[in-house]
């Protein structure tokens, strides 16, 4: 059986960071950064996720990033905005918003903190795709939310004509090949870790939403083009050249070593909201030194 939902975007989408500048959005730094991921072959951008800070962003922020980024972009590549919330009314208001400014899609990921049961799940993003009118990506984070998605949720969920896409960042390779096996008619499967492009892809997986395109938007590209291509032994190189760097990436939580790295690049100044803070020192001087083994500084 073949998909008959639309699919958002294949091959590489950047989790993009939103860069500060004395407490505030920089959106000189913004709107260079954007530009400069459209000119390196980006296949999407991701506004307000995980490694844009959302979760310290103001809701005027929230809604002026979305909105700018949009503009920006100018349907360029793809937007899709992070609206997800631990709280499914202000979810939907963002979501809302979202859709009104002409965001592609929406990134919802699991309400955060206080969880839910698997009911409570299908009910909160059943409620949040029947308020709005854009395709929606389910975004799985256990590590970050504390609540994992389940085979029988997806199940329920991918009945829904707007629930299009997942991307999964559960690491964990033996569920997500199930869940592609399962409801690969029903989802666009994203890998949501850098690590497991090419592992991912493999399997069905139609590309990435990724922190490592923040450094390098073309090379991530092409390593998912590879994919799409059926190259896999070419893109498996390519998955163990930057596995290091990749590695790097995550020493500590996202964003702070992205937004390092961005930083060093001369993209934003250092700047991250509490509780972020700057790196240790022993990892930015590893960090650095595999950016400049790879060309980057």
């Amino acid at each position: 059986m073949s998909k008959l939902k639309p699919t958002i975007f294949t091959g590489a989408a950047t989790a993009i960071i939103t860069p500060f500048k004395n407490g505030a959005i920089d959106y000189d730094s913004f709107g260079k950064i954007i530009e400069d991921q459209i000119k390196n072959k980006i296949d999407a951008i991701v506004v307000t996720g995980t490694t844009g800070e959302a979760a310290t962003l103001t809701h005027e922020e929230h809604c002026e990033c979305i909105r700018f980024a949009v503009e920006k972009i100018a349907g360029r590549v793809p937007v899709i905005a992070g609206t997800g919330s631990n709280d499914t009314a202000y979810g939907i208001e963002l979501s809302k918003y979202a859709c009104e400014v002409g965001a592609d899609a929406l990134l919802l990921v699991t309400p955060y903190y206080n969880k839910a049961t698997p009911k409570g799940l299908i009910k909160n993003f059943l409620e949040t795709a029947d308020a709005t009118d854009k395709p929606i990506i389910l975004y799985n984070v256990p590590s970050r939310t504390g609540c994992n998605i389940s085979l029988p949720v997806y199940k329920e969920l991918a009945k829904h004509e707007r629930i299009v896409a997942v991307k999964e960042a559960s690491g964990n390779i033996s569920t997500i090949a199930e869940l592609i096996a399962e409801c690969g008619d029903s989802y666009d499967i994203y890998s949501g870790n850098d690590d497991q492009i090419v592992p991912i892809m493999s399997l069905g997986g139609k590309g990435v939403i990724s922190v490592l395109s923040n450094v390098m938007p073309e090379e991530t590209h092409n390593l998912t083009k590879m994919c799409l291509e059926g190259n896999f032994s070419g893109a498996a190189e390519l998955q163990l050249k930057y596995l290091k760097l990749i590695n790097a990436l995550f020493c500590e939580v996202n964003p702070v070593p992205v937004k390092t790295a961005m930083a060093e690049m001369g993209w934003c100044d250092i700047e991250m909201r509490l509780p972020l803070c700057e790196m240790e020192d022993s990892n930015k001087a590893k960090l650095i030194g595999l950016m400049k083994e790879h060309g980057l500084l």
